[in-house]
Parts: C-alpha cells; structure tokens; sequence
C-alpha cells in the first residue's frame, strides 16, 4: 500500500508532464509560435481549448466537431444574445439586452440591439435567432415552446427595435431557469447565409461543412487562418459592438492566435517565457511562475475562482454501491487534505460536504449546522481516527474487510459472509490532475478496508462507460460551465429522476442511476424540488428547498465531490500585456477572453511600458 509521501511524488509527477483534460496539445511546439510574422505588440497568444487540428468553423456543427473559437461558448465570431457574469451574477447586454422586468416563469423577454451588425454589413435580426432556435442545429424544443416577435420604435427618429419573448415549454420541462442558460449560451448564426444552402443541400449536409473561407460573422474577429500548429484571428476594426458596447473604443489586440500544443509542458514553457498570453491550461504549483511574470486570480491559496466540482459518480444498482451506508464510507475513507495539496496544488479550499459550493453565488445556500448533522466528517486529519470511523462505518453497514497476513486488504465480504468483487474507479488516463485524484481516494479507501482499484482508460472507452453506466465509480465533472442555473444544475445532473435510464440505455443526466423510481428507496421529494425550485421567486423559499436537496444528498451519498476547481485555469502573463482581471481588479471575471463576461478584457488589456 502507498503512503502519502509515495502520493505526492506520484501526484506532482503525473501534474508535471502528461497532458490534461483542459490543456494538452498534439500538433505543435512552442518554438513554431514565436517565429511567425505577427507583430508582437498587437497579437494575444492564448491557449488551452483546441488540443488538436482543426477542423470545422461551422456554428451549425457539432459541439464535438466545430473547432475554437466557434464550438462551444466562445463570443469571438459568433456571439450569443445576452452574457453571464460569474463574479456577480448578472446578466450582461450583447446582441441583445435582457428585459428582466418582463421576464418570468412564462416568458424570457430580450430586445434585440438595433445596431448589431453581420460582417456583410446586413443587420442581425429576429429571423437569425428563430434560424438558430427553432430551424438550425439547436434543440431547444423542450425547453422553448415558441418565439413572439415583437416590433417596437422606441428610438428617436423612429429607431425600431425587435423584442423577442422566449415562450418557455409548460408541457415539457417548464424551466425557466434553463432558458436562460440557453440564452447565454447559443450563438446566432446568419440565416441569410445558412437557410439557402439548407434549402439546397439539407441540414446534415450544411452542418458537415467546414466555413472557414471569410464566414460572415457578428463578433469582434474574423478567420484570418487555421493550420495543424495555431488558429489565428484578425481584429474587425467595422465590428458593431465597438461603438455600441465600448465608447466606440477597438479591442487591443489586432490578432488573437491560438497554438495548438504538442503537451501540457510547453504550454507551461511558453507562458513561463512570455510567448503565451493566457491559458486555461493546468500549470502545477503556479505560485513558483510569478517571478517570469506569470499570475493568477489570486496571489495567495487557492489561487483560482472556484467554479467546478470533479467527483466520484457512485453506481447505485451495484451492491454494495447500492447500499447509502456503504457510500458514505467511501466519502469518508478519502484524505481530502492530501487531494487538496498534492492532486492540485493547493488550488482549492476547504471541502464541505454537500452539492453546494461555497462561492459569492451558491454560498448562501449553504446552512453550515446540517454538515456535521447529515454529512460525512470531511475534515479529520489524523490518518488513524480516519481508518478508525471508516472501519466501525463499514461494520455497522455488514460489511468486512479480510487482511492477509502481512496487513495487506485481500477482499471484502456482505453481512452474508459472500465475497464482494473489486471495486473499480474509472477515469481517464493521461488526464493528470484527475489520475492523481484517483490515485489518492484509492490509497484512502485501501487502508480503511475497502477493496477497490484505478481504472484508468483511453477516452474511447470512458465516454461510452458513463453514459451507459458500464461502472462501478466514475471521475466526472458535472456542470464544468458557471450558468444562471447553478446550483440547481448540479443537482439535477446528479439527482434527477425525470429521466432515470436503467444501465445499458444512454444516460445523460443521473449517470449513477440514483432514485430509481418505484423502487423501496425512491426518495420522491428530490424530483419534487428539483421540479419547484426552478419557478421558486421567493429568496427565502429557494434557500429552503436548497437545503433540503443537500440534506437529501449527504444522506443518500450518490457521488463523492473531491475538490472545488475552477470553470477555466484562467492564469496570465504580464510580460507583453497587462490590465488583467484579478481579485484587486474585478472588472471582469476570471475567464479567458473569449467565452461569456470574460470577453470584455479584450477592450481593456494594455501594453506593457
């Protein structure tokens, strides 16, 4: 069995040079970055998102298949209506403003910025957002039931503006607060550009092609080129948003490039050098990089925003997994302080136990006397009394643990004296942070008696695995973007019952199968909160149902959150531009420029003197 020293030698070795999930690269070194002809003074190098060549710049494509900045929740080509601010909370005006006085429980009402402009000069209008809605790549049916167009002049010569009501699906999921996440998070394609060559080729055709020959966009930059190595983009010095949104004022950098990594170690070079701006990449023991110029959030632990929750996702139809005493035991057997210090770098504070976590926004939902009453005592230090709780935890619940004679665990038997199969956590291999996470929750669990192993695999198989719920334990990360939904979100990923699917069928929310309904242990209260919350208006109301969905969590036990990380390892180099956001200088929040709120830095970095 390994010790803690073995872990973190382990632990900071894995950290040090395999790639990750959020930054490695395998098509690039840093030496081909420095070289181009780009002007220094006025290029952004950013990084951590294309981690191979890209392919489509298609907004109608696949999330899986569209390359940076076009997949995902980029505002860079494509923008979305509105924003959402993860430091406060607040929605934020992009194509579109947020009529929060109109908006309720029936309808989400955004009015149309009259000056958004396509790069072809033509006007962004109501029939752009229904394409990309009702007729394009998005299903959005059941959450969106219908979309009213309205027509106002409010201007003062007769300036029309379109208001848009996003009637919201009584019928299906009746979730307002999903509507909004939708609206911060869909970008609004061209319908002048797509519609006729759908009406000629077909949806399917159109999604499969590539768009990356000067494509007509709304956002701040264009394609200026792609190849295996980078992506560059070139500053749109006509964009709309320029005198709209910013006084008129043009984002600093003429270019952004993205280098694509051959590993996770040049990115570090390269930022530790000054030949990379940015980076949501994860760099271990970023604390050691502040004298090349390198900084984060915060100067001091944990360094970054929380944002994220990687946990262990239990399977609740295998035994003993189906067992919540069982469950419990394997929260408890873990040594969060060694996850905490050695898996990342001391880049997360203090666990608390629950599906909430402690930051500005879900924070208050948190009611700090039912941990000790409800949870799992995530705190003990002294590996002795650790062992101690999880050994008598495990022989309340039936269950024992059979040691050879030399100490070591040989297996583990039910209150029936049957032998029970190895336990085994499935999880990424290569994806570091996460392999040291495993590492350390298996040597925890070992030595309290519980027979369980890593299980680390390719990518080609970890993803079938968890929808179909081909495993025993599972590393996940649910919810890795901050929406407007959260908390709720979490819980629903985690808890939901609405569309619980038996193992084998995909699932795409509840991977672990908990609550089944119509079993002896279905717990109807949670698909009820989970149903009430999110048509909840009353504060007090909301923090009550909260709370009693976390107590319904850290009894039950369905998955085992293991650190607080955040939504982008949003690390910065001041060697060549500054005016970053930070704790000291909030004016945005800690995201990469290129995705959400976070995408108004680039109207406020400097060069450095």
């Amino acid at each position: 069995m390994i010790g803690l020293k073995s872990i973190a030698k382990t632990a900071l070795a894995l950290t040090a040079t395999g790639a990750l999930l959020s930054g490695c690269g395998d098509a690039s070194s840093e030496g081909g970055l420095a070289g181009g002809a780009l002007p220094r003074q006025e290029t952004l190098y950013l990084s951590g998102q294309q981690t191979s060549a890209p392919g489509s710049f298609n907004p109608l494509a696949e999330s899986w298949a569209a390359s940076w900045p076009v997949g995902g929740r980029f505002n860079l080509m494509y923008e979305p209506l509105i924003t959402y601010n993860s430091l406060n909370g607040q929605i934020e005006d992009l194509l579109g403003h947020l009529v929060e006085e109109l908006s309720n429980n029936d309808s989400i009402v955004v009015d149309l910025n009259p000056a958004a402009k396509w790069s072809d000069g033509k006007p962004v209008t109501s029939t752009d957002v229904t394409f990309m809605f009702l007729r394009g790549s998005i299903n959005s049916a059941e959450q969106i039931s219908a979309i009213h167009v309205d027509t106002l002049k409010n201007g003062p010569e007769g300036q029309v503006t379109e208001r848009l009501s996003f009637m919201v699906n009584k019928q299906a999921r009746n979730n307002p607060l999903t509507v909004r996440d939708m609206l911060q998070a869909t970008r609004i394609a061209p319908s002048h550009v797509f519609e006729p060559m759908i009406k000629e080729k077909g949806l399917d055709e159109v999604k499969k092609m590539p768009m990356d020959q000067s494509p007509i966009v709304s956002g701040p930059y264009g394609l200026k080129s792609a190849n295996e190595s980078k992506i560059i983009l070139e500053r749109r010095d006509d964009y709309w948003g320029n005198a709209a949104l910013h006084n008129g004022q043009l984002p600093a950098p003429k270019y952004i490039v993205h280098p694509i990594y051959k590993n996770n170690e040049h990115n570090t070079i390269a930022m530790r050098e000054g030949n990379l701006d940015a980076s949501q990449s994860f760099i271990p023991r970023i604390n050691r990089k502040a004298s090349a110029g390198v900084h984060t959030w915060w100067n001091e632990p944990p360094y970054f925003r929380p944002g994220a929750m990687p946990m262990l996702v239990i399977n609740t139809t295998k035994e003993p997994l189906n067992d919540k005493r069982f469950r419990r035991a394997l929260a408890a057997a873990i040594d969060y302080t060694a996850l905490r210090q050695f898996a990342v770098s001391n880049y997360t504070s203090t666990l608390k136990a629950g599906l909430i976590m402690p930051t500005d926004l879900e924070g208050k939902y948190i009611v700090d006397e039912d941990l000790p009453k409800y949870g799992v005592n995530l705190e003990i230090t002294d590996d002795a009394k650790r062992l101690e709780t999880v050994k008598q935890m495990l022989s309340e619940a039936g269950f024992k643990s059979v040691f050879n004679s030399d100490g070591t665990l040989d297996h583990m038997e039910n209150n029936k004296g049957e032998r029970l199969p190895t336990l085994s956590i499935t999880s990424p291999a290569g994806w570091t942070d996460w392999e040291a996470m495993v590492t350390i929750a298996v040597d925890g669990m070992r030595k309290a008696g519980i027979d369980i192993r890593e299980g680390f695999v390719d990518g080609g198989a970890y993803w079938p695995a968890m929808g179909l719920g081909n495993f025993d334990l599972v590393m996940h990360k649910p919810v890795a973007d901050v929406t407007p939904s959260l908390p709720w979100s979490r819980f629903n990923e985690i808890m939901s019952s609405r569309d619980w699917t038996p193992l084998g069928g995909w699932a795409g929310v509840n991977i672990g199968r908990y609550n089944k309904p119509g079993s002896p242990e279905y717990r109807p209260e949670v698909d009820q909160l989970l149903s009430a919350i999110p048509l909840m208006t009353d504060s007090t109301e909301i923090a009550k149902a909260y709370r009693e969905l976390n107590k319904v969590f850290m009894e039950d036990q369905p998955s085992i959150p293991l650190v607080y990380l955040p939504e982008q390892f949003y690390e910065f180099s001041d060697r060549v531009w500054t005016n970053w956001p930070t704790a000291e200088n909030p004016y945005a929040p800690a995201q990469l420029p290129w995705v959400a709120s976070g995408t108004k830095i680039l109207w406020n970095l400097k060069l450095a003197k």
